[in-house]
């Protein structure tokens, strides 16, 4: 069996700002539509022509740990869109002497994967640069594009129609 991608940033705060900082996104990764703070929220993250993803919020320990079921998906450059789907994205968060630690790990995303090159590299992209500058400084880098930046409530109930349609697509609840 392959193991899940796993990347690993050190950074100059609290559990509780990091914590903090994961759940704020949009700050670090890009577009979403829908809640990410709370257990049994859900969300879409977007990337049009290119990506979505819904996520539930299955673990919120403040300062510990944040975890998203990959509900739906849509990878557009892969042969297998829905390749996230059942998947799930947690941060452990660990303080200690020498800075926090943000333990990340994709559990499902492996080598065997047809993503797994440029997912690891955008995920590597967005938690080592990206997050860590949301944490350690407030700003972040995430993916910005073209075109108006807020989702409608008519944009986020397509897309998680699109989520549903891709999850009833390989068969099963998620």
């Amino acid at each position: 069996m392959t193991a899940s991608f796993t990347t690993t940033i050190t950074v100059d705060a609290s559990a509780q700002d990091a914590f903090d900082a994961i759940n704020d996104v949009s700050g670090w990764w890009g577009r979403t539509t829908g809640s990410t703070t709370e257990v049994g929220g859900e969300f879409v993250y977007v990337v049009p022509g290119l990506h979505y993803s819904g996520f539930r919020v299955t673990e919120l320990e403040p300062g510990r740990r944040v975890a998203w079921l990959v509900t739906g998906s849509h990878l557009d450059f892969v042969a297998d869109k829905q390749e996230w789907n059942g998947t799930t994205v947690r941060f452990d968060i660990l303080e200690g002497e020498g800075g926090t630690r943000v333990v990340f790990t994709h559990d499902g995303l492996t080598s065997d994967d047809d993503c797994y090159d440029i997912c690891t590299n955008a995920w590597g992209m967005f938690v080592n640069g990206s997050l860590k500058a949301r944490i350690e400084t407030g700003e972040g880098a995430p993916y910005v594009f073209g075109g108006d930046e807020e989702l409608t409530a008519a944009d986020h109930d397509e897309l998680h129609s699109q989520v549903a349609a891709a999850k009833a697509r390989v068969g099963g609840a998620v």
